[in-house]
Protein backbone atom coordinates (compact mmCIF):
# COMPACT_ATOMS: atom_id res chain seq x y z
CA UNK A 1 0.00 0.00 0.00
CA UNK A 2 1.33 3.42 -0.94
CA UNK A 3 0.50 5.76 1.92
CA UNK A 4 1.32 8.75 -0.23
CA UNK A 5 -1.81 8.16 -2.30
CA UNK A 6 -4.15 8.26 0.71
CA UNK A 7 -6.31 11.30 1.26
CA UNK A 8 -6.04 13.27 4.48
CA UNK A 9 -9.27 11.69 5.73
CA UNK A 10 -8.01 8.19 4.93
CA UNK A 11 -4.74 8.90 6.75
CA UNK A 12 -6.67 10.15 9.79
CA UNK A 13 -8.86 7.03 9.76
CA UNK A 14 -5.80 4.80 9.47
CA UNK A 15 -4.12 6.57 12.38
CA UNK A 16 -7.29 6.19 14.47
CA UNK A 17 -7.35 2.46 13.72
CA UNK A 18 -3.66 2.11 14.61
CA UNK A 19 -4.22 3.95 17.92
CA UNK A 20 -7.17 1.72 18.73
CA UNK A 21 -5.13 -1.41 18.02
CA UNK A 22 -2.33 -0.10 20.23
CA UNK A 23 -4.78 0.55 23.06
CA UNK A 24 -6.14 -2.98 22.74
CA UNK A 25 -2.64 -4.47 22.71
CA UNK A 26 -1.57 -2.42 25.73
CA UNK A 27 -4.70 -3.40 27.64
CA UNK A 28 -4.15 -7.08 26.87
CA UNK A 29 -0.54 -6.81 28.02
CA UNK A 30 -1.57 -5.01 31.22
CA UNK A 31 -4.20 -7.62 32.05
CA UNK A 32 -1.79 -10.47 31.30
CA UNK A 33 0.95 -9.05 33.52
CA UNK A 34 -1.47 -8.19 36.30
CA UNK A 35 -3.02 -11.66 36.23
CA UNK A 36 0.37 -13.38 36.23
CA UNK A 37 1.82 -11.29 39.07
CA UNK A 38 -1.28 -11.48 41.28
CA UNK A 39 -1.71 -15.21 40.68
CA UNK A 40 1.92 -15.87 41.64
CA UNK A 41 1.55 -13.70 44.73
CA UNK A 42 -1.80 -15.01 45.94
CA UNK A 43 -2.26 -18.63 44.86
CA UNK A 44 -0.02 -21.11 46.64
CA UNK A 45 -1.46 -24.40 45.43
CA UNK A 46 -3.69 -24.23 42.37
CA UNK A 47 -6.26 -26.96 42.39
CA UNK A 48 -9.51 -28.07 40.87
CA UNK A 49 -11.53 -26.78 43.85
CA UNK A 50 -11.13 -23.16 42.75
CA UNK A 51 -9.83 -20.31 44.85
CA UNK A 52 -10.53 -20.09 48.55
CA UNK A 53 -11.74 -16.86 50.18
CA UNK A 54 -8.30 -15.63 51.19
CA UNK A 55 -6.93 -16.20 47.69
CA UNK A 56 -9.88 -14.37 46.14
CA UNK A 57 -9.43 -11.40 48.49
CA UNK A 58 -5.69 -11.35 47.87
CA UNK A 59 -6.17 -11.34 44.10
CA UNK A 60 -8.81 -8.59 44.30
CA UNK A 61 -6.58 -6.40 46.46
CA UNK A 62 -3.52 -7.12 44.32
CA UNK A 63 -5.36 -6.17 41.15
CA UNK A 64 -6.69 -2.99 42.77
CA UNK A 65 -3.17 -1.97 43.84
CA UNK A 66 -1.76 -2.87 40.43
CA UNK A 67 -4.37 -0.72 38.67
CA UNK A 68 -3.85 2.18 41.11
CA UNK A 69 -0.12 2.04 40.45
CA UNK A 70 -0.60 1.78 36.71
CA UNK A 71 -2.98 4.76 36.70
CA UNK A 72 -0.60 6.87 38.78
CA UNK A 73 2.30 6.07 36.47
CA UNK A 74 0.19 6.77 33.37
CA UNK A 75 -0.99 10.14 34.68
CA UNK A 76 2.54 11.15 35.66
CA UNK A 77 3.89 10.10 32.27
CA UNK A 78 1.12 11.97 30.44
CA UNK A 79 1.77 15.14 32.45
CA UNK A 80 5.48 14.90 31.68
CA UNK A 81 4.82 14.48 27.96
CA UNK A 82 2.44 17.43 28.01
CA UNK A 83 4.98 19.64 29.79
CA UNK A 84 7.73 18.68 27.36
CA UNK A 85 5.47 19.30 24.35
CA UNK A 86 4.71 22.82 25.62
CA UNK A 87 8.40 23.78 25.79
Amino acid sequence: MDFGTLSSTQKDELMTQVRQQMIIANTQELLGKMTEKCFKKCVNKPGSDGLDNSEQKCIAMCMDRYMDSYNLISKTYTRRLTREAQR
